[in-house]
């Protein structure tokens, strides 16, 4: 039932925010404004919603630390992207046609940092949380991670690689992400700088949601399998590869801090239970 409410309450939040800003894409400072404004409303939703279902203090979206973890988590994710494409670059797949809209990437601000922010939530906050204390960490990753792929087969340019390739990079790193530092501000920012940095200042796209308008002029070619094609960055091999690796140590890091949850053992009953008195 928490879970329930929890979803329900932020998915009210982000489809009303992302309707909203999606009626005003056309103008950048409107865009900016209600995007920042959904991601602020659903924080505090979450956080309101968390203490009236569970009872408790939303430690996850505490203000302390919130600043440095969000810092932490764009540095990673706009690095990772750059990696990511200068990688595809060298491979002749990408190039600059010189630069390209400033008042288009103030836009993307407001509309990435509302997306990365409610996905967190949902996906992070609510769906990996809840289900990793009834399975565990491991099961809980690749059981939402899948889900997080398989959500983003309904872009306008999207196709069963590339939903599998968002599964392994972003839905596994970013609960990773969550289960190594049980805050929800790393894997927004990470989410954020990923983003932006695709749309906001390489001009890719971002998960076949359509060629976004950033501070450079960006042109993807040749093979799909080297560029993402349609899909963008996201489905390249550079991008599997670096999010992976991201996982194995955000996973590593968890271990090494010892907030990996183990798998629920259910209390042997009937002969079992006798056997063992």
């Amino acid at each position: 039932m928490r879970l329930l409410k929890q979803l329900v309450a932020v998915a009210v939040v982000a489809f009303a925010g992302g309707a909203i800003t999606g009626a005003v894409r056309g103008n950048a400072f409107l865009t900016l404004v209600i995007g920042v404004a959904t991601a602020v409303l659903a924080v505090f939703v979450y956080a309101r919603v968390v203490r009236w279902s569970e009872r408790r203090a939303p430690v996850e979206v505490a203000r302390k630390g919130a600043v440095p973890a969000l810092g932490r988590g764009m540095l990673i994710g706009a690095g990772m992207f750059a990696a990511v494409i200068v990688n595809i670059a060298f491979s002749g797949g990408y190039r600059v046609d010189g630069l390209g809209s400033v008042t288009g990437a103030v836009g993307l601000l407001g509309f990435m940092a509302a997306a990365a922010v409610t996905e967190e939530l949902l996906f992070r906050g609510v769906l990996f949380r809840i289900v990793e204390e009834w399975t565990g960490t491991w099961i809980a990753l690749t059981l939402t991670g899948l889900l997080f792929g398989l959500m983003h087969l309904t872009n306008q340019h999207a196709n069963l690689w590339g939903a599998i390739a968002i599964a392994i990079e972003a839905g596994g790193m970013l609960a990773a992400a969550y289960a190594a530092t049980r805050t929800l501000w790393l894997p927004i920012g990470l989410h954020f700088g990923w983003n932006f940095a695709a749309a906001g200042v390489f001009g890719t796209e971002v998960s076949g949601n359509g060629v976004q308008e950033g501070l450079l002029n960006g042109v993807t070619s040749g093979p799909a399998l080297l560029t993402g094609g349609d899909f963008g960055p996201e489905a390249s091999p550079y991008a599997v590869l670096f999010g992976a690796l991201l996982t194995i140590v955000f996973l590593w890091l968890a271990h090494r801090r010892g907030t990996l949850v183990p798998r629920r053992r259910r209390a042997r009953t009937g002969a079992a239970a006798t056997l063992s008195q």
